[in-house]
């Protein structure tokens, strides 16, 4: 292993422990608002919301940076990625995270991780608490925006922007013979997330300029569009890397090369653009949007489904059909995370279809289907990468760590679903006030079980913990 091979991974293990740490001090919060809506506990509104707020914000942000930092790991090994700006951006990321802390702990800032417009400005948190939180995400952005644009660059200057799309393959001359499919994925993705992060930023900005001159007013369904986009695509791309990570590692266990082709071109190809147009979805109850706006979301929304992920589960079976392979973390965590992502995904589907969006969209059903695709998706992906990465011995603690948390997890994610059937309203910090009774109480209900569940999840990721930190200390030496 060279000396920049092995700087690259010990920045990669720096981020995946911070990753690590943050995860699961953001369960505890998730923890914690269970325990306030089964009435265990007694928050204060205001405290509740901006507990919910950091959790939201932080789980989409530490997500994506361990999802982002395992590609950048992986895609080292062809291209070459900046490992300062990769160092300058771990730097940015803390100071936003402690941010988003001071913002929402201290100063109480509840908005939700949507800060929807005019939320953020209603005066009932401090003035400060505002800017810190708005700049606190910016500087996330901004770090997630460099780090984006320079593996765009990476890939760009090894294989060429139209060769690192795949374009090749469409056209059936591609000049990259070897060109292999996370690269493709890899590039769809950060292309995705690079014009949406704009938009997030253009944004923040505003909401900067409004904080400085409250005088400033902006048009509510405008920054509620850009929002969507901005936070729906970095929530699928979030998503993208993980799957791109399992095209990249599940053959070094099959021991079967998941090679290019069309197909795979083609489909993801097709995702760069679907997954700009889903998120009108969002929308359904803005009924100021033109009518065909609504269309676009309700097809793209299915449409977006097929390519990338029929494509991918055609090719994990590939993989794994009668292969000599043993079932360690790895492609366990891996398999097990393609599955929960396509239970996730089609929660989501559900939801999108806007005569069932009528019923579900302010309900526990949404959290539900969200919290399915990340916790037993790509956190499952992520684990498996983290764990290739830090390349611990002990396995069958890890594998405990994993059935633990995947018991705890589709617990955890049945109450969310259970509630949203029976009209259990999500954001709500207690039940209490709500006028029908047996409502009420089922969220009460469902609530404390999914506490329980929690506990399991915990219980899973304190035994990965052990078993993924003991290889730490040879993984920083390069072995």
């Amino acid at each position: 292993m060279s000396e920049n091979q092995l700087q690259t991974k010990r920045l990669a293990i720096v981020y995946a422990i911070t990753g690590l740490v943050v995860f699961f001090v953001l369960v505890l919060l998730g923890f914690t608002m269970r325990l306030n809506q089964a009435g265990a506990l007694d928050l204060p509104p205001d405290f509740f919301y901006a507990l919910m707020t950091l959790h939201g914000l932080g789980m989409v942000g530490v997500l994506y940076v361990a999802a982002y930092i395992g590609v950048w790991y992986l895609i080292s090994q062809y291209t070459k990625p900046s490992l300062g700006l990769a160092k300058f951006n771990y730097v940015l990321i803390l100071l936003g995270v402690v941010g988003l802390m001071l913002s929402t702990l201290i100063g109480r800032f509840g908005a939700g991780w949507y800060v929807l417009y005019p939320l953020p400005f209603i005066k009932t948190w401090p003035e400060w608490a505002v800017g810190t939180a708005v700049i606190s995400v910016m500087l996330l952005g901004v770090a997630w925006l460099l780090g984006q644009l320079d593996v765009l660059r990476a890939i760009a200057k090894r294989y060429g922007f139209a060769e690192g799309l795949g374009w090749g393959y469409l056209s059936g001359n591609p000049k990259e013979k070897d060109l292999p499919p996370m690269v493709v994925i890899t590039s769809v993705s950060m292309i995705a997330g690079a014009l949406t992060t704009v938009v997030g930023a253009i944004m923040l900005m505003l909401y900067l300029a409004k904080w400085l001159n409250p005088a400033l007013e902006f048009d509510a369904l405008l920054m509620k569009n850009m929002v969507f986009l901005f936070g729906h695509t970095l929530v699928n791309i979030t998503l993208y890397f993980g799957v791109a990570a399992v095209y990249a590692m599940l053959p070094l266990y099959s021991g079967r090369a998941w090679k290019m082709n069309k197909i795979i071109a083609l489909s993801w190809n097709a995702s760069l653009f679907l997954i700009l147009l889903a998120y009108f979805h969002h929308l359904y109850f803005d009924f100021g949007q033109p009518v065909w706006v609504q269309y676009v979301g309700q097809f793209a929304s299915y449409l977006s489904t097929v390519p990338a992920t029929v494509v991918t589960i055609f090719g994990v079976f590939a993989q794994i059909y009668r292969a000599d392979m043993k079932w360690s973390f790895v492609p366990l965590a891996f398999v097990l995370g393609i599955m929960g992502w396509i239970v996730g995904g089609f929660a989501a589907v559900v939801d999108s279809t806007i005569r069932l969006n009528q019923v579900l969209h302010n309900t526990q059903w949404v959290p539900g289907h969200f919290h399915t695709y990340f916790l037993l998706g790509v956190v499952l992906m992520i684990l498996a990468v983290l764990y290739y990465l830090m390349g611990p011995k002990e396995d069958k603690l890890a594998r405990f760590g994993l059935w633990s948390l995947l018991l705890g997890g589709f617990g955890f994610v049945a109450m969310f679903f259970i509630g949203g059937i029976q009209s259990v309203p999500r954001r709500m910090a207690n039940y209490d006030s709500l006028p029908i009774k047996s409502v009420a109480q089922v969220g009460q209900m469902t609530a404390g079980i999914a506490s329980l569940f929690i506990l399991l999840i915990a219980v899973g990721a304190i035994a990965y913990y052990i078993a993924v930190f003991k290889g730490v200390k040879q993984a920083w030496s390069g072995n």
